[in-house]
Order: C-alpha cells, then structure tokens, then sequence
C-alpha cells in the first residue's frame, strides 16, 4: 500500500510562509511515497465572483505571484495528484458564465506549468476517497461524506476543521479526514473572516498503509514554523 500525504488548501500566493516546509517535512519523516494536494491551490482572489478586496493584486498580478509560489512546490513535489477546488477552477467557471466552452480555456498543467501533476476533480488510492470538499459543511464534514460515500474520505475545504474519525461495522473500518488547511490568516484574501471566532487549522495529514493520522503544524509564537522565522516571497 501507498504512503500518501495529503496536502491541506494553500490558496497561493497566500499560503503561510512555513506550511511548505513543515508539507516537506512530514514526507521526508513519514517517508511518504505519494503526494495529494487536496484542493485550492490557488486563491484566485482577483477573478472571484464574491466582492473584492481592494488591498489585493488584480488578476495578472496575482497570476504571476502564484506561479512563482507554485514552483516552489512543484519544485518540492514534483509528482503529485491534485483534487480541483472551488477557488482552482474560478477561470473556467467565468468563462461558462460567459458561454465559453471549456476547450478555449487552457488546461492546469499548461497554465501553472506542473507537467507531474494530475489535476482532477477526485481520486481514489487504495479504496480512499481523494477530494476537495466544495459544497461540503457542518462540524465534522468529512465524516458526513464518508457515510455518503461508504468508503475512507480525505478532504479539506472547511478550513476549522481537521483531524480523524472512524466508524466500523462487522467487515471494515472506515475513516474520515478533515485536512486543515495551511493558509495565512493575515493576508488581505482573508480579512472576510475577521469576524468569525473559529480560526483555521494550520495542519495535513498522512495515511500510511491506510491507516490515517493528523499532523499539526506547530506555528504559534517560539514554535518550529511561525511566520517569524520564515522569509517572505
């Protein structure tokens, strides 16, 4: 079986300066063979269809922005599958807004320039369910998918959310993972959730042999990866 690690929303050019290296990290002490990014790689801030902050860049700033960060994993992990997010696909959303058809629009590989990803909506490795999560909500959201799908679920979306549960019958356990995210909370793309008292789980997730265990990123002040200790850009 696969040792993957799972790779919480990192909404670039807007992720936490330390959630690359601590994802690093994680793979090199779990000896992870397979890498999946669970969704939102990309923030896309500039081109949503919600109100805009005015303190962000415009969309071909952001665009250039974010690839520069995109290499930096692609760099790290250069194979790995990604499970299209809500925030990913915002470019061929407004295009079929605007009777476009999806064969005008470039595909992932080509516009962000990661030749060993596999962007797809889902995927499935050793019988685990692989997705972003759009749509999905409540307190244990990835625990409601798997009654759904009858079958392990990883996934991320809900940025509050994280860790493990596990149900089991006769026959098989099955578990549920809520990824966390690893977002930079103070960044303007954010500043929508000042107001809202659950704060983000900076953290991912590892399934080793199809056993599932959540890591944490320790990032508060004097920890390992605070932002204090990471440079910027």
């Amino acid at each position: 079986m696969t040792k993957v690690l799972a790779v919480g929303d990192i909404h670039e050019p807007v992720a936490h300066p330390g959630y690359l290296q601590f994802c690093k990290d994680l793979q090199y002490e779990w000896g992870c063979d397979t890498v999946v990014l669970i969704g939102d790689i990309l923030d896309n801030q500039a081109i949503s269809f919600h109100n805009k902050n005015p303190h962000c860049p415009g969309a071909e700033d952001e665009y250039l922005l974010a690839k520069k960060k995109i290499s930096k994993w692609t760099k790290a992990f250069s194979k790995a599958m990604v499970c299209i997010g809500n925030h990913d696909d915002r470019s061929f959303r407004i295009a079929e807004s605007a009777g476009i058809p999806n064969r005008y629009i470039r595909d992932y590989k080509e516009v962000w320039d990661t030749p060993g990803w596999d962007w797809k909506y889902e995927h499935i490795v050793d019988e685990v369910y692989y997705f972003h999560g759009a749509g999905q909500s409540g307190i244990h959201p990835a625990w409601n998918v798997a009654s759904k799908m009858l079958m392990p679920v990883v996934m991320g979306h809900c940025h509050s959310r994280a860790g493990v549960k596990w149900r089991a019958n006769p026959m098989r356990r099955i578990f549920s993972v809520d990824t966390g995210c690893g977002i930079d909370i103070d960044a303007y793309q954010f500043a929508y959730g000042k107001h809202i008292k659950e704060r983000p789980i900076l953290s991912a997730a590892v399934i080793l042999d199809g056993v599932p265990y959540h890591e944490i990123m320790p990032c508060g002040p004097k920890e390992k990866y605070h932002k204090s200790r990471f440079k910027k850009g």
